[in-house]
């Protein structure tokens, strides 16, 4: 038997408790973990809230990051004792996640995890800052330099918007922090951020072409903020786009992308390949300071899971929150 937050569905809806499974139940999977440490991402907050129909398939482990030991393996990659990080792969939605002391995965999904970190400090990155990393890869391979100019954070405080200031910054870059918790300015400034504006000022429509500020951006808010973003990006520069905390619509028009050349640049993180996932957490495991980490991340109990994911969909979390599945 093993504890674990569950989702279950019946006929008066959704209800979520942490309970005792039997190991039985673990779905199907050529690697077996012991979790040590999990996190709180926002679609983890959907799940538990039930605020949108993010689970799939009922009863569901949320949890779509994790970190652990290999306890047993048939898969060619791993062993017994192999050190591992999950992100993404519809775990958590379609197979049982990691807000639990076991899981049973299938091997593709895994990366090794890196020896700059303790699995307690993978989970503080976990998806958000993995994403994070995805981001400023992206914006690099498409030629975004430091000499060019400002790069705009958008969701500074959150988890994405937290590990791509303390990454740019480590890649040489000046980078504007937008934010709509003003009381965060020293924090975003102990990360890096060299300016901090407020969110209301790109919240709004606004006009197609607006004064060329950034020479890239990280958007994790979607919506009107995206789309000024986009229209205040210089020429030639990119907006690496990866969250819809202000909503998944875009209100924008072509003018940035055929006057400017401001190229739009996707950031999945959920089924990217292999290989880029690698070169995240290298990237992370090289640049990112681990003494950030303290500053981004607080620590919880699996009890304490269901009552921060409600705080984490009230916009009422700052950073990363680790979850400790063992106590």
């Amino acid at each position: 038997m093993f504890s674990a937050v569950l989702i279950e569905k019946g006929d008066t809806g959704q209800s979520v408790g942490v309970t005792d499974v039997d190991e039985a139940q673990l779905p199907e999977g050529d690697v077996a973990v012991d979790v040590e440490y999990s996190t709180l991402n926002y679609k983890d907050g959907l799940a538990i809230t039930g605020k949108s129909p993010v689970v799939r398939k009922f009863p569901m482990v949320p949890g779509i990051d994790l970190a652990g030991v290999v306890t047993d393996s048939s898969h060619a990659d791993w062993k017994k004792g192999d050190r591992v990080v999950l992100n993404g792969w519809g775990v958590g939605e379609t197979h049982w996640g990691g807000l639990a002391q076991r899981a049973r995965l299938n091997g593709d999904w895994l990366v090794p995890l890196p020896s700059a970190f303790t699995t307690r400090q993978a989970m503080a990155i976990g998806t958000a800052g993995y994403t994070a990393s995805l981001c400023v890869d992206a914006l690099l391979q498409h030629g975004v330099s430091p000499e060019q100019g400002e790069v705009l954070v958008t969701g500074a405080t959150g988890g994405v918007g937290s590990v791509a200031i303390a990454l740019l910054t480590a890649a040489g870059f000046k980078v504007a922090a937008a934010t709509g918790k003003s009381s965060e300015q020293a924090y975003l400034q102990q990360l890096g951020a060299v300016t901090v504006l407020d969110r209301a000022e790109l919240g709004e429509a606004g006009k197609p072409l607006q004064k060329e500020r950034w020479a890239g951006v990280v958007d994790t808010a979607g919506s009107h903020t995206l789309a000024n973003a986009c229209a205040q990006t210089r020429y030639g520069g990119a907006v690496a786009a990866c969250g819809l905390a202000q909503g998944m619509d875009f209100p924008a028009t072509v003018a940035p992308f055929i006057l400017r050349g401001v190229s739009l640049l996707g950031i999945d993180s959920v089924m990217a390949p292999k290989q880029r996932r690698l070169t995240a957490w290298e990237r992370l495991a090289r640049d990112l300071d681990t003494g950030a980490l303290d500053s981004i991340a607080r620590d919880i109990a699996l009890g304490e899971a269901i009552a921060a994911a409600g705080e984490l969909m009230n916009g009422k979390v700052r950073g990363r929150i680790v979850v400790d599945v063992n106590r």
